[in-house]
């Protein structure tokens, strides 16, 4: 049977998304709820964070739509703007963000954390959009793959944090959590760009190692 691998990644992060929601966001439609006291400070500063975020996790599965991209060019490239724009504010609010927690007592090191985040962020996507803007589009969904994953860095570090335990083992734990997704995101990207050529070399690779040698016929023995 054969397997759709870009359904498959994306039902991946349809589910991971709705855990972070259920687990990390619920208190968003919860007035009462103790974490609003926490982000109060900065509550300003976490509006645009959040909706431009939105717009980014939202609008980046179309962009990876065939479908979409051949029959509405005009709507595929004004989602592709509003994510680069999306971008642009979600990156630097939430390195500020954090920067800002630091007088609330955060880390330093956090702090550094969000600025790198940010910056490879807004990195990846500045050169995706270059290459839209020369029509160089092999290269331009390259590097739009690459800035998909490093924005999802944000739904999936989450995700490893609640299921495993480790966001209640200490903010040392968290950021080692964090860093280890970020800096698998690029190449885990680059392994979803070449999927069908590493799948084909290793098909052809194991057909080839168990191959049966050919056989030698026996000499029949010579009459006297």
């Amino acid at each position: 049977m054969k397997v759709n691998a870009k359904r498959v990644v994306f039902t991946v992060i349809a589910l991971a998304t709705l855990y972070v929601l259920w687990h990390n966001e619920s208190f968003a439609v919860q007035p009462d709820h103790p974490a609003w006291n926490h982000y109060s400070p900065f509550k300003w500063v976490l509006l645009p964070h959040a909706i431009f975020g939105s717009i980014v996790l939202l609008f980046a599965p179309f962009q990876f739509s065939n479908r979409l991209r051949q029959r509405l060019p005009k709507l595929h490239r004004i989602m592709g703007r509003l994510y680069v724009l999306g971008v642009y504010v979600l990156a630097p609010t939430g390195a500020y963000i954090q920067y800002f927690q630091e007088r609330m007592g955060a880390p330093r090191s956090f702090t550094i954390l969000g600025i790198v985040d940010a910056v490879l962020l807004i990195g990846v996507t500045t050169i995706a959009g270059f290459f839209a803007f020369k029509r160089k589009i092999a290269l331009h969904r390259q590097w739009a793959t690459r800035s998909y994953a490093v924005a999802l860095v944000f739904i999936f570090a989450r995700v490893a944090l609640g299921t495993t335990g480790a966001e209640t083992m200490g903010v040392e734990m968290v950021q080692a959590v964090i860093w280890t997704c970020l800096v698998a995101a690029v190449p885990l990207a680059d392994v979803a760009l070449n999927w069908y050529d590493i799948r084909a070399a290793v098909s052809k690779s194991t057909k080839r190692a168990v191959a049966p040698k050919a056989s030698v016929p026996e000499q029949m023995p010579r009459a006297a």
